[in-house]
């Protein structure tokens, strides 16, 4: 991975990005007066409290507290790195990702890698066009119900039986060699290089980028295993990706619900009937990583899992993992089909409106869970209630502390008829402490009362920049970020508040310097008001270091040798505040 971006890349990639435009692409944005407004995605609201403002291209939400710029948004909505946050923006505007200083990792060049996959990608879905053999898999696909267009949509291919054909392909040299297994296309046996899909139906991977990062393959005919993942890869892991979740977010503007089903061909198969938001485990079981992406992306996911054994662990397994995560403001669900029947199967039974209605009678979470600690236990007896009481106390606790989880032990505590408090003290909710007086909110510092002012309006940074440099003596804190944060105006004058933001996101206080941007102390003014009030701080700090420079110095003389003007001076409060 390459070096540090510099900050007058971020500041280009800034400049030529409409905040408004990014956000509205994922939420769905009202124009109010000069701004916009919306639903948070950040937690639960009914009514809009989440503002972007085009002025300051940034956004904030009053219910929650969340903030920041374009590249903030990214990182939070869609769990980017900084770096991949940047990228994505660059990408979108047409610039490309330019760094400084010493490569952090030498060794890892991931774009070799990206572009390799990409072609054996585009080599596959010709190889489903025109290789002698690839009838069978047209044949097959057609009989799964799957037209051309959703086959092309999802770029699905063959992978040629004979073992040799990405080698001829790409060439055998060390270097090709090289970058094919480390983008897990082919493996090695005794020395032999050979690849790694064979005779199967290919499936392309793709990041939430739209990159192809791996493949998954389905046999034809006999042999084992019938489905084939990429191996883990500098690219690739199992347990963070999900198949589909790119072609989801390109036909959802904004994603209301996600279903998560068990295999390629269900996304597939649900998307050529009109259920776009479908997604799917890589061969592996629901983890933490995929629900937190999840959770992040939609108010509702919906696990939908055959209706045999194995769905049903599966559905248990992947509750199991949620607990942590499930505080009540998202909604999850489970739906199981009946015996034999999968998503693909059913919805070409159905139909789009048959599927759509069972997905309307998913089980909630709590539902799930409190009927799968009930098999095989009799309700109506003593033991019984506290059999079903010592399960799912255990599992209550997982879950994070507050209201859905207290809602949930008291139904615990109502069934089983003893109070929360003897049934699991952990489970009880904590007792408010009596009601208090507030604290006298306290106006800001004159120096975060500038700080603030220069961050909400950068271009009025020339006035202060006119005032005698005094304050920058003062021993006050937050003096040395006062004085950083006008240097760095006068030597980009035209940065907006996103673009002077991030110069200062690998610094500790940047998280302070957004919350002091949105201190709703600070006074609501216009341009002429603000400028007065960032002029007027200066000054007043100016005042102040000239009296305590004239009080350290007066305070080396004797007593004796005070006038009484001086001493009326040194009675008189130092500065103002």
């Amino acid at each position: 991975m390459s070096g540090r971006i510099p900050p007058e890349f971020i500041d280009q990639v800034l400049a030529r990005t409409d905040i408004v435009e990014l956000i509205g692409t994922r939420l769905k944005l009202r124009k109010v007066g000069k701004d916009y407004t919306g639903l948070c995605p950040f937690h639960s609201e009914k009514t809009p409290s989440f503002t972007v403002s085009p002025d300051k291209q940034f956004y904030h939400c009053f219910g929650c507290g969340a903030h920041g710029s374009a590249i903030g948004f990214l990182m939070a909505y869609d769990r980017l790195s900084f770096r991949e946050a940047v990228e994505e923006l660059a990408q979108r505007v047409g610039l490309e990702l330019p760094t400084e200083g010493a490569q952090t990792r030498p060794d890892r060049d991931d774009a070799p890698l990206y572009r390799l996959l990409q072609e054996a990608a585009d080599y596959y879905r010709q190889q489903l066009r025109k290789h002698p053999q690839a009838r069978r898999a047209i044949d097959y696909l057609k009989g799964r119900g799957l037209s051309g267009e959703i086959a092309a949509r999802y770029g699905l291919g063959y992978a040629p039986p004979d073992g040799q054909a990405l080698l001829r392909r790409f060439g055998a040299d060390d270097k090709t060699l090289g970058h094919l297994q480390s983008a897990g296309l082919i493996a090695t046996q005794d020395g032999r290089c050979y690849d790694r899909f064979r005779d199967r139906i290919m499936f392309p991977i793709r990041d939430r980028r739209g990159r192809v990062i791996g493949f998954g393959g389905r046999i034809l005919g006999a042999g084992q295993p019938k489905y084939l993942n990429s191996p883990e890869t500098p690219l690739f892991r199992k347990g963070h990706e999900l198949y589909g979740l790119y072609e989801a977010q390109q036909a959802n503007r904004s994603l209301k619900s996600v279903i998560v089903v068990e295999g390629y061909l269900d996304v597939i198969a649900l998307a050529q009937f009109g259920i776009t938001q479908a997604v799917a485990t890589l061969g592996t079981a629901t983890t933490a990583d995929h629900l937190h992406h999840l959770l992040k992306l939609a108010p509702e996911i919906i696990f939908c899992f055959d209706g045999d054994r194995a769905g049903r662990a599966a559905a248990w397994r992947a509750l199991e993992t949620a607990l942590p995560l499930v505080n009540g403001h998202q909604i999850i669900r489970f739906l199981f089909l009946p015996e034999g029947e999968d998503p693909d199967t059913l919805v070409r039974q159905e139909g789009s409106d048959g599927f759509q209605a069972r997905l309307t009678q998913a089980q909630p979470l709590s539902e799930v869970l409190f009927a799968r600690q009930a098999e095989d236990i009799d309700l109506t007896t003593l033991d019984g209630r506290m059999q079903y009481a010592a399960r799912l106390i255990p599992l209550l606790e997982r879950l994070p502390s507050g209201p859905y989880r207290t809602l949930l032990a008291q139904r615990l505590s109502d069934v089983v008829g003893l109070p929360l408090q003897q049934l699991s003290p952990a489970l009880a909710p904590e007792r408010l402490p009596s009601p208090t007086r507030l604290p006298r909110l306290q106006s800001p510092s004159l120096v975060a009362q500038a700080v603030a002012t220069l961050l909400d309006r950068p271009h009025l940074a020339h006035h202060a920049l006119a005032i005698n440099p005094e304050w920058r003596r003062s021993s006050r804190n937050g003096i040395a970020i006062l004085g950083e944060l006008l240097d760095t105006l006068a030597q980009s004058p035209n940065l907006s508040t996103s673009q002077l933001l991030e110069r200062w996101r690998d610094r500790p206080y940047f998280n302070h310097l957004q919350d002091l941007l949105l201190d709703p102390l600070l006074p609501a003014l216009d341009d002429a008001g603000a400028c007065a009030e960032l002029i007027g701080a200066l000054e007043r700090l100016n005042t102040e270091v000239r009296e305590q420079e004239w009080r350290q110095a007066f305070n080396k003389r004797r007593p004796s040798e005070w006038t009484e003007e001086e001493r009326a001076r040194l009675t008189k409060p130092l500065g103002n505040t």
